[in-house]
């Protein structure tokens, strides 16, 4: 039991820093400037977040494969829709998780991608948000049903769908950039 309530804390935690990414990130698209802090630090702490994202998502993956539960294989991890447990749910989870690592691994080459790629994939942070919270929704069993769980999540949704206001309300008429805070 202890795996399985490890994953679903892992998992849980992902959630906030994932939201808390996205956040930062339309922070500085809409050039959000606080006395002491620089546009930098609130770019690193972006950076640096999700990394630690990525962190809990492995601690999230790892225990739910080596808990022999769910009988989740490695190869359901990195390949979506093929898992016998709970098919469709984590294969949303698997694209979840393939669309943050091209996140990373663009934001990582962005000099050597040039700044059009980088924001076109960066477009996709949005949709990894979502697809993260509709697998962990739906795979979640009792869990989305405690009241804690789903305060949680509806919590996360009001903040992104908040700061998805605040970022169409703050841009330039038909001027829509992903994230630019890294080349600050």
């Amino acid at each position: 039991m202890l795996l399985w309530y490890v994953s679903r804390a892992a998992g849980l935690v992902a959630l906030l820093l994932l939201t808390g990414t996205i956040l930062l990130g339309i922070t500085g698209v809409v050039r959000f400037a606080a006395p002491g802090w620089p546009q930098f630090v609130l770019a690193q702490l972006h950076r640096n977040l999700s990394l630690l994202t990525v962190a809990f998502l492995a601690v999230h993956v790892s225990t739910a494969v080596i808990d022999t539960y769910a009988g989740i294989r490695w190869i359901d991890t990195v390949v979506p829709f093929v898992s016998s447990y709970e098919t469709f749910w984590l294969g949303l989870g698997v694209i979840a998780i393939e669309l943050l690592i091209a996140l990373v691994v663009t934001s990582l080459l962005r000099t050597r991608i040039g700044l059009r790629t980088w924001r076109a994939v960066h477009w996709a942070a949005y949709a990894c948000w979502l697809i993260a919270v509709i697998h962990g929704l739906g795979i979640g069993g009792q869990d989305t049903r405690t009241t804690w769980v789903l305060v949680l999540t509806l919590g996360c949704a009001a903040l992104v769908a908040g700061g998805l206001l605040w970022r169409m309300l703050a841009a330039p008429a038909g001027k829509l950039a992903p994230l630019e805070m890294s080349r600050r």
